[in-house]
């Protein structure tokens, strides 16, 4: 009992990591561990700018073109259909589970992305 006191008393008189040894060890380190962070962060950064520049901006433009490609070709393909029925489309075939409305909006009976251009208007009904 006597020698567990001892023990005890020993090692609370120790310091446990003096701030003078701590700090002298661990200043190398904490700078050596902050620079390297630091140069990882610019090579990280320096990676994903030239992956932004050299990848996704050319991506962006090649969906673009192809987005306008595929836009010309409907376009081209509207104006054919106009030109067969005397310029205008034909009439869109009247299902009766398309545009059904049990009750409006609270703006109408069209929908809030309504376009006349594209969408039957069912106000009219």
């Amino acid at each position: 009992m006597l020698a567990r006191t001892a023990v005890r008393a020993v090692a609370r008189a120790t310091p446990r990591g003096s701030r003078a040894s701590s700090a002298d060890a661990g200043a190398g380190d904490y700078f050596a561990k902050r620079d390297a962070v630091r140069a990882h962060a610019a090579e990280v950064t320096q990676l994903w700018r030239r992956i932004s520049f050299y990848v996704c901006v050319p991506a962006t433009i090649v969906c673009a073109l192809w987005v306008r490609n595929v836009e010309a070709e409907h376009a081209e393909h509207v104006e054919h259909i106009k030109a067969e029925h005397d310029g205008h489309l034909p009439d869109i075939p009247q299902y009766e589970y398309m545009n059904r409305r049990v009750k409006p909006y609270p703006w109408g009976m069209n929908s809030l992305f309504f376009n006349p251009h594209v969408n039957k208007d069912l106000s009219e009904e």
